[in-house]
């Protein structure tokens, strides 16, 4: 009895303390390649803390749904968090088809979202969000085909077990299928995160934003949850991807750090993939989601003859 609330406890702290410091990393890594000093690792927190002390603006034509969004996408941030097994083989919050729950978990976060851009009634802000919109029909079927192929391998629909199953399959027949959803999962995780070269989260050029134009009309602690929802998201899509290819020893102990170091390495590495790449044009950026949908298709169908 005293484990699962020392894991839900562990994984709560972690997830709360840490995601803010993944996009630290990544700003950093970018000032590296670029030859400059760089904001701080920590500045996140100090972005967090300031806009927590102002006040919030708020146009004269939003209702109460424009402050849903950030509010949906930190509870659904932390409600994901509990249902990928981070630290060890069993999630905190888990049971049959968890995995279709965490998958549709996002897309309610979006749908508030959308809902908060569109209460605004700036035309700007609907073109963001039917960019949005657009992105996420094809990116929500390439997470759902990995993790339908995940479920093939281990026979179960719940992350603890199909993540665990994955993480020990590298060394086998298995391998090919698991590197398919990995690249699957890669760019799903680099769209939903509006990272390059899918979006670029620094842009100030109106016409090609995509998810910071949703949020302009944000201000003090409601800019602060976006950002704090955002750093989740990130966490959390990052998590499904380092756990996928992470063996787990079942010793909390080495399990934890190796996880949180693998969680630094992928910041790393999409630091690096932003300091060497440039944006995708937009219609660029389908094909890559319908790449990604291939990708998911196949590891799917390839764990289906193996079986």
């Amino acid at each position: 009895m005293i484990r699962p609330v020392l894991t839900f406890l562990a994984q709560v702290s972690l997830t709360l303390a840490l995601a803010p410091l993944l996009p630290g990393i990544i700003n950093k890594v970018k000032a590296l390649f670029a030859g400059r000093v760089g904001p701080p690792v920590l500045q996140l927190y100090f972005d967090l803390a300031k806009l927590m002390r102002k006040d919030s603006v708020y146009s004269r034509s939003s209702t109460g749904l424009f402050l849903a969004g950030p509010v949906a996408s930190v509870a659904v941030g932390l409600t994901a968090a509990l249902m990928v097994p981070m630290g060890g083989a069993g999630a905190p919050l888990h049971f049959t088809g968890d995995a279709i729950v965490f998958a549709y978990l996002f897309g309610v976060a979006r749908f508030f979202i959308v809902l908060a851009a569109l209460d605004t009634g700036s035309a700007f802000e609907g073109m963001g969000a039917s960019r949005e919109v657009t992105f996420a029909v094809l990116a929500e079927p390439a997470l759902f085909l990995g993790l339908a192929a995940l479920s093939m391998h281990c026979g179960a629909t719940s992350l603890g077990p199909m993540l665990a199953a994955a993480s020990k399959g590298w060394n086998t027949a298995s391998a090919g299928p698991l590197v398919l959803v990995l690249a699957a999962w890669t760019i799903v995780f680099l769209v939903e995160n509006c990272r390059i070269p899918f979006d670029d989260p620094n842009t100030h050029l109106e016409l090609t934003m995509i998810h910071e134009v949703m949020v302009l009309d944000h201000s003090g602690p409601g800019l602060g949850l976006v950002f704090y929802g955002a750093s989740l998201k990130l966490w959390v899509l990052g998590a499904l991807v380092v756990k996928l290819c992470l063996p787990m020893s079942g010793r909390w102990w080495l399990d934890w750090p190796a996880f949180v170091a693998g969680m630094a390495v992928l910041a790393m590495g999409v630091g690096v993939v932003e300091s060497v790449m440039a944006r995708l044009k937009l219609r660029r950026v389908s094909q890559a989601l319908i790449a990604a949908v291939v990708s998911g298709t196949f590891g799917f169908l390839l764990f289906l003859l193996q079986a």
